[in-house]
């Protein structure tokens, strides 16, 4: 195992990752930026270095300034958390290049899993179905027509880049393809540094499943079964759970084993998800992969009792996954919900600020992953994430019970966040029915 490693990453989950090192006896050193700096859990570091300003793009994105200081505090590795470089394998050749180990899958299979033409390349590779679309980018505006009166509307343009639902638009017709290209385009300029898009069948109303693997440097992969990730408002996550209410036992052991042999075929180590859409007649199809720890990863922890940073840990110091696939088993249910300081009454608009009282959840069953307290400033630098709340229980229904029960008890003044919107969600006819699809919340109303 590591001695010492550096966290590049902030908030809640540079917080988890360095609990778990706590406990498997390893070193943490922490960077920040200007904006961080009175944040409470940089106390709990063994090291904490001031790598730059506020803005992302000079401090958790410089890659020079958290390689220098990996250098200075003499780790062995650097764990890039979820977001900013995690997804990026210059930055893991760069740590490895600096003799210091990239907690994650290989520069390799990042490209190859991360860019989501060759990930359909893969797909193919491993037996596994992918949407129709496109066989990668789009060179021009002239194949998306093509492509598009081939597979038949609507469609969806995805930057090839993407993620997080940035760079992607839904087109109904003919007439709205254009606008939705240059749009997408541009999108995906600004949030990824590459315009490339591609094009893809658009499914109606289906479920988002994504499947949490484990691969370790000696080719074995095992599956921890899936995420039911379909409450989502304009492609980002709100509810997950496991397991999902909508599929049943032959479609879920298909849908983990073709993950599985998508896992092998990119030679992935390390945690990582591969996400799948499922109609309304349990097709599925394989959408993406992301190769880094995920912000839902609590959901899977509570129903396997697996510490998924910890074993991506004890997998990129060498160590072999001591467990069989047959030894994996669920125990309950598991809802997760994202706590962002958001307005939904108000168009989603962020609302940063200073938290004045904050009562968080507790009992039997209850996890709250969050760094805030009250006192704590919410930057409108980053993402508007406050923490994810997270039940575990015997079943779906007492999950479900318990989650409302804790989102009563949650107090938080004066930021407005999605609590009220979870509560309406949770309590909602067809979410208690499993009878949702990735349109749900826009038609709420």
């Amino acid at each position: 195992m590591f001695s010492r490693i550096l966290i590049a990453n902030r908030g809640e989950i540079a917080l988890r990752i360095m609990r778990a090192c706590k406990e498997l006896g390893v070193q943490s050193v922490l960077v920040y930026s200007e904006a961080d700096r009175d944040a409470a859990y940089l106390g709990l570091a063994d090291q904490a270095i001031c790598i730059g300003p506020a803005r992302p793009s000079e401090s958790y994105l410089k890659s020079d300034r958290i390689i220098a200081a990996a250098e200075v505090s003499g780790v062995d590795a650097i764990h890039p958390g979820y977001g900013f470089l995690a997804e990026n394998a210059r930055f893991a050749d760069q740590c490895r290049e600096s003799k210091m180990e990239f907690i994650g899958p290989t520069a390799e299979s990042m490209t190859m899993l991360g860019d989501k033409a060759k990930a359909r390349q893969v797909a193919r590779r491993a037996r596994v179905a992918i949407v129709p679309g496109s066989e990668g980018p789009l060179e021009d505006d002239e194949e998306a027509f093509a492509v598009a009166d081939e597979i038949g509307y609507p469609v969806i343009v995805k930057a090839v880049s993407g993620g997080g639902g940035r760079g992607m638009r839904i087109v109904h017709d003919a007439q709205g393809l254009t606008n939705a290209l240059s749009h997408a385009r541009l999108e995906a300029e600004a949030a990824f540094n590459d315009a490339s898009v591609y094009l893809e069948k658009y499914i109606e109303k289906p479920r988002h499943v994504e499947v949490q693997v484990l691969g370790d440097l000696a080719g074995n992969v095992v599956h921890l079964w899936e995420r039911d990730c379909t409450v989502q408002r304009r492609h980002q996550k709100l509810v997950e759970e496991s397991p999902s209410p909508a599929i049943g036992p032959e479609t879920r052991r298909e849908l983990c084993k073709a993950a599985v042999r998508l896992a092998r075929v990119a030679t992935y180590s390390s945690a990582g998800t591969f996400e799948f859409l499922v109609d309304e007649k349990e097709h599925f199809y394989f959408i993406e992969a992301n190769t880094r720890i995920q912000v839902e990863h609590p959901v899977t922890e509570m129903v396997t009792g697996l510490d998924l940073i910890k074993w991506q840990l004890r997998i990129a110091a060498g160590e072999a996954i001591s467990f069989k696939q047959r030894e994996v088993r669920e125990q309950g249910a598991a809802i997760e919900c994202r706590i962002n300081a958001e307005d939904p009454e108000n168009g989603f608009r962020p609302c940063p600020g200073t938290i004045e009282h904050l009562r968080i959840p507790g009992g039997l069953g209850v996890r709250f992953d969050s760094h805030v307290y009250a006192g704590y400033t919410i930057s409108p630098a980053y993402d508007s994430l406050i923490g994810k709340l997270i039940v575990h229980a015997p079943t779906r229904d007492e999950a479900i019970d318990r989650m409302l029960r804790c989102l009563e008890e949650f107090a938080i003044a004066p930021i407005k966040t999605t609590v009220p919107l979870h509560r309406q969600i949770l309590d909602h006819r067809l979410f208690r029915q499993g009878r949702v699809h990735t349109s749900f919340v826009e038609q709420l109303g």
